[in-house]
């Protein structure tokens, strides 16, 4: 069988071995200096100036939005747009932070909301914010979007857990928006069993997110941060200030655990990008030899930072055809993430307005993935490969 994914890390004898060695030796598993030295390696790698680091992606996002309102840039009732085949995770915290979730539709020869999707949007409605999936390694016109979300005043947000180090001429995905989240989960880009990350260069939002994380209080805040806070809400000794809480928040802290096994697999990403590349263009020419499915387009894309390969199907008929060819030759597959997220029964129930969204439906309806990691063998591609081929 060909999994979804091989291993729990990339290299993985020598990372469990390593992280047994830490747990062994380390005086402390609580956030602590492992999990500052993981952020900002991967702030400086991502080419962002801050980082913080959370228990999960999903975490991430969650804590993203309730900084966003604590800052008062978002307000109970604001329109927040959102890529229409996404994860379950990217809308929930929307609608529980009281926000008005506005879907918009997505191209099915890039998987991604194109500007001109977002054009069509802002024509019919005055969104606060756009939050943005970059799926399964893929990404829109991000620079054009960028340039319309300045426009228009729209605070433009990304969801990069799915296309860490896939890159555009104007930068890498992640780095188009005021802040970007990113997952750790495994069979992600890199693993740290569970973990998240937002980088940002704005300072305001990175301090609102330290306090997002940690119950509301000012423990991970510089002095200078936390004496402005104090003074300006009169905490005048040290231990009143130990459990006073300024606004609200979770707890949504990471693990030494995750900080070490960052630093860890870190060392191999871009090793890992390129192994998934390569296999994604090896695959990517099968495709482009039967017209039954799309031929995916990465034109506008520098570098490809696969984390599955997509087949998207010309017909819903033919996406069940090649389904059951792919779980014949023992093929894991999975649905195209969440789908067309209207579908899902949580949003039925929680958003009135279901609309029309025919690139997303295509997606949702003739597609599905199987894995891409670098411990794929040439045997594995070849039987990948052997199913993308047309028989009459």
């Amino acid at each position: 069988m060909i999994p979804l994914q091989k291993n729990a890390f990339l290299n993985e004898k020598e990372t469990r071995r390593a992280l047994a060695d830490f747990i062994i030796q380390t005086e402390r598993l609580s956030m602590g200096e492992k999990c500052r030295e993981f952020k900002e390696v991967f702030a400086k790698k991502q080419g962002r100036t801050d980082a913080v680091l959370f228990t999960s992606g999903g975490g991430a996002n969650l804590a993203l939005f309730q900084a966003l309102k604590n800052l008062g840039q978002l307000k109970n009732g604001d329109l927040v747009g959102f890529s229409g085949l996404t994860w379950s995770t990217n809308v929930m915290p929307i609608i529980q932070m009281g926000l008005t979730p506005v879907i918009i539709d997505c191209d099915p020869q890039t998987l991604n909301v194109m500007s001109h999707h977002l054009e069509e949007v802002l024509g019919r409605k005055k969104l606060q914010a756009l939050f943005i999936t970059n799926v399964l390694g893929f990404a829109g016109d991000l620079e054009k979007i960028r340039e319309i979300c300045k426009k228009h005043n729209v605070i433009l947000l990304e969801d990069n857990c799915e296309s860490l180090g896939t890159e555009l001429p104007t930068g890498k995905t992640g780095n188009f928006g005021v802040a970007s989240t990113f997952s750790f989960f495994v069979a992600h880009h890199m693993s740290t069993i569970e973990g998240g990350m937002i980088c940002t260069d704005d300072e305001d939002i990175g301090e609102m997110l330290r306090i997002v994380r940690a119950n509301g209080w000012d423990r991970n805040l510089t002095s200078a941060q936390q004496q402005r806070l104090r003074t300006k809400h009169n905490i005048s000794s040290e231990f009143d200030a130990k459990y006073t809480f300024y606004h609200l928040g979770f707890n949504v802290r990471p693990t030494e655990i995750v900080g070490f096994l960052g630093l860890f697999q870190l060392q191999y990403l871009d090793e890992n990008v390129r192994a998934r590349e390569k296999n994604y263009l090896e695959i990517e020419k099968y495709v482009r030899k039967n017209d039954d499915f799309f031929t995916l387009n990465r034109d506008h894309l520098t570098t490809l930072s696969s984390f599955a390969i997509p087949i998207i199907c010309k017909t819903s008929e033919l996406k069940e055809k090649y389904a059951k060819i792919f779980a014949e030759a023992g093929i894991e597959i999975r649905p195209m993430i969440a789908g067309n997220i209207q579908r899902q029964p949580f949003y039925k129930i929680h958003v009135e307005e279901i609309r029309h969204l025919p690139g997303t439906d295509i997606i949702h309806d003739n597609g599905f993935y199987c894995g891409n990691y670098p411990e794929l063998t040439e045997d594995d591609i070849q039987t990948i490969t052997r199913c993308l081929e047309k028989n009459e």
